[in-house]
């Protein structure tokens, strides 16, 4: 199917670019090891964001001085600054970035989807085109992963602890996507983790989550 410009979306991805984020998913690792961890969830997902057919446009919003920024300066991919108020601020910076208020076909993409493929982004894309405002909760229901609004209609982040209700009651539309979708697989706890790795992690993702795992050198005898 032949994916013409105006079906195509502006995609806002924060990332915290810290080890703050992910502290429940690994605590009893050290601070480098869990930012190493996060950077490589948010570089795998923004590999298969700028892999997807329906996406034309990708801001990232993150510390500018943080070195996943510099990483993905130097693949060309378009930064914004973290405002560091917290989640929905840096959010609305990334759209402030992307035009006007309803100015484009925007989503806002969580950065911690390690095992997304484009393919089922595309697939929600697509559902999104037939409603002014929608959402995809997270695997648990509670939470949000992707939030969109077509041309003419404002978005309003309201990520945080029960973020689907709130998009919810502010007129989203929950996307009806296939069973097992990676677009819902956020990871914040260990128990996520195994599922993502079961469903298929990134290979950046892959790669740091085994170099967590394995024991430190002093008890390799």
């Amino acid at each position: 199917m032949i994916v013409t410009e105006d079906q195509r979306w502006s995609i806002v991805v924060p990332v915290k670019g810290t080890a703050e984020g992910k502290s429940r998913l690994a605590p009893e690792l050290d601070a480098a090891a869990r930012a190493r961890l996060a950077e490589a969830f948010s570089l795998d997902t923004i590999a298969a964001v700028r892999s997807a057919r329906r996406v034309h446009r990708i801001i990232v919003v993150t510390d500018a001085t943080a070195p996943i920024a510099e990483h993905l300066r130097h693949e060309g991919v378009e930064l914004v600054d973290d405002p560091r108020a917290g989640l929905n601020p840096a959010v609305l910076a990334g759209l402030d970035a992307v035009g006007p208020a309803g100015s484009a076909r925007v989503a806002v993409l969580l950065g911690d989807l390690p095992c997304l493929v484009a393919a089922d982004l595309d697939e929600a894309l697509l559902g999104a085109e037939a409603h002014p405002l929608a959402f995809v909760p997270d695997a648990e229901g509670s939470g949000t992963t992707l939030v969109t609004a077509l041309p003419g209609h404002s978005l309003v982040p309201r990520f945080g602890a029960g973020s689907a209700a709130r998009h919810r009651d502010a007129g989203h539309v929950e996307l009806a996507l296939r069973e097992g979708t990676t677009l819902r697989r956020d990871v914040d706890t260990a128990a996520d983790l195994e599922t993502a790795r079961a469903l298929g992690l990134g290979p950046l993702s892959r790669a740091a989550a085994t170099r967590a795992a394995a024991p430190p050198p002093s008890s390799r005898r």
